[in-house]
């Protein structure tokens, strides 16, 4: 029997010659070999990364601990639930996401009709599909639009927490309020890396059956991404300018140019 020559491969890690460019993006690139496979370090990172997406998935919204931090914010919040009654429901079924159940409905009802002032604006904060996107960035986002939603005179709605939530969701919850201008927060998709992003989706006028061209949606915010100051500027331009011109959604452009000095901070913070 004719014996064939066994393969030895080098035990050193073969760099690619792209891996100068990793540092400009956090797409898995450049992750080089070891014999005829990835590295084992690349291999681990990708297994860590897969699990903290599937994690954030299935992660339950912390509603007191969102409730509290805005409490000492002096800014009012309740907890709404849509009829999807739990995360497995909610995924196979998007449809019972876009409804609130008819509890938060009356229970909305009843706080409006305790003080019928009017309101300008509406935020509603969804879990979606990542909690831990919202409350890594919820807050402090909040915090923020809130000084410039006072700076404009606003007047700003008790805030809905939402538990099995799509976007859809909010467009009730403004309408039952009666708010022109719906902020919606939702933890968005999680990729491979990126399990804390959370996507913002701003409606005027907003009803129950909006249709999503009638959106504007800013995304990608996270401390590796878009920057809560810089999202809460390109917010305010678009909510004073739908305003203005009476419509949001894909006619209205984002037309929002970053000073010199924002663009140098987000600049530190990509790279």
């Amino acid at each position: 029997m004719k014996l064939n020559r066994d393969i030895q491969y080098p035990s050193s890690t073969h760099q690619d010659q792209w891996d100068k460019l990793k540092q400009f993006t956090d797409a898995r690139i450049a992750l080089g070999r070891a014999g005829c496979s990835i590295p084992t370090r690349a291999l681990l990172e990708f297994q860590l990364s897969h699990a903290q997406a599937k994690d954030a998935v299935y992660q339950e919204m912390d509603v007191s601990y969102l409730s509290e931090q805005l409490a000492q914010r002096q800014l009012q919040s309740l907890h709404v639930q849509s009829n999807a009654p739990n995360k497995e429901i909610y995924l196979k079924h998007p449809d019972l996401g876009r409804q609130l159940s008819n509890s938060s409905k009356e229970a909305l009802i009843k706080k409006y009709a305790e003080n019928t002032q009017e309101y300008d604006v509406c935020i509603v904060v969804g879990d979606g599909l990542s909690a831990r996107a919202i409350e890594a960035n919820a807050i402090s986002f909040i915090t923020m639009l809130n000084e410039q939603i006072q700076q404009e005179n606003w007047t700003l709605a008790p805030i809905a927490l939402a538990t099995g939530s799509w976007v859809a969701l909010g467009d009730e919850v403004a309408e039952i309020f009666k708010a022109p201008m719906l902020v919606m927060l939702i933890g968005e998709r999680p990729g491979l890396s990126s399990p804390d992003s959370m996507g913002i989706y701003y409606t005027l006028n907003a009803y129950s059956g909006c249709l999503d061209a009638k959106r504007n949606c800013i995304s990608n915010i996270r401390s590796a991404g878009l920057s809560i100051p810089v999202a809460v500027q390109r917010l305010i331009a678009l909510m004073k300018k739908s305003k203005q011109l009476g419509f949001s959604g894909v006619n209205l452009k984002d037309e929002h140019q970053l000073s010199n000095k924002d663009f140098e901070e987000t600049q530190k913070l990509l790279f």
